[in-house]
Parts: structure tokens; sequence; C-alpha cells
């Protein structure tokens, strides 16, 4: 990742589709002085995704885009990325796979948060899965995005340990309140 120059922020795009929790601790963190970023953008494939909501708190600018068609999509948001000079993309629960030419044109300046220790359990169901297997830990990943699903290079992790009368709702809340903290870090050392 670029260094920063000066004391210019990164502009930077997150895409959601559900409750914004990790796009509202972004942009939390994005207003602190030690923040490589600025979010300027915030993208959704739907507009029933509450987190949308703080696009309108921040006073941020949203679109909302039909991914019926992935590529027609995908060629909007490169336009509205390139007029907003966007130079990050952070994908926060954000539910549809992007292609490889998006992703090569992003250049490896797309970052993603998944709710397991990649390479385990990638793509769906991950708490479940960790449950069923008998996993002492589960945890959190930020990775960068290649065209196989959660498998780019990891940038940072975060254990949490799985306790005996653990369900998949408990540990989701548990390893949320880690993403909170991973995500901030993982850009902070990707800048660094």
């Amino acid at each position: 990742m670029q260094k920063l120059i000066g004391s210019k922020k990164v502009k930077t795009a997150v895409f959601i589709s559900g409750t914004g929790s990790n796009l509202k601790n972004l942009i939390k963190f994005s207003k602190t002085k030690k923040s490589p970023i600025l979010i300027d953008l915030i993208i959704s494939n739907t507009n029933k995704a509450k987190g949308l909501i703080y696009a309108d708190i921040f006073n941020i600018k949203k679109k909302i885009l039909n991914f019926k068609s992935n590529k027609n999509a995908e060629e909007k948001i490169l336009l509205i990325t390139k007029k907003n000079k966007i130079n990050l993309i952070c994908l926060a629960g954000f539910m549809k796979i992007l292609s490889q030419n998006f992703i090569n044109k992003f250049n490896g300046k797309i970052i993603n948060i998944h709710p397991s220790l990649l390479p385990k359990y990638k793509g769906l169901n991950t708490h479940e899965k960790a449950i069923k297997n008998k996993d002492k830990f589960s945890g959190c990943t930020v990775h960068f995005v290649t065209k196989k699903l959660d498998s780019g290079k990891i940038i940072m992790q975060k254990k949490v340990k799985i306790t005996k009368n653990e369900n998949p709702n408990s540990l989701a809340k548990k390893i949320l309140k880690q993403e909170h903290r991973l995500y901030p870090a993982a850009i902070i050392k990707i800048f660094n």
C-alpha cells in the first residue's frame, strides 16, 4: 500500500449488505487522528441494508446498485470510484462476490474482514462450522481480496475462545467485538 503523503488521508469506499456495524466502526475510526483513511463513499447491493443509515448520519455519499447483472453493477462502481478518487475498498459484510476483472482493476487495494481464522471456513456459516467441528478457537481475519474467495494474503487475525456451551449466535457476537478492533488495526498496519 502506498505511504501516506503528508497528512492526506486515503479516500476509501466501504461496501456493505447488512447492519453496517463494521461500517459504523470504520467511520468512527476514520475520524481519529491516527486513521490513514477517509470514508468518502458507501456502496450497497441492497436498499434493505440497515447500514445505509450511517451514510445519512455521517453525511457520506451512498450508492445502491442492483447486482442482477454483476457486470453492469461493477462497471457503475468503477465509474463511481474513479469519479470519487477512491484508492481503497473495504468490504464489510458485502454479500456479493466481485469479479476477477473488478479485482484486477483495483490492483490489490481491496480488503475484507471475514468471521473465521482463515484459511479455515471460507464462505458462509463460519460459526456453525467451527462449533460443529469442535474447534477450541475461532476468530476473524482481515485479508486482501483476490479472485479466490477468502484466499488473499492475510493482514491480521484475532482469536476468540469457543466455550463449551457456545452457539453460533453467541460466537458471532463475540467475534464481532473483535472485528471492530481488528479492522482498524489491520488498516493501520497496511499503511505503515
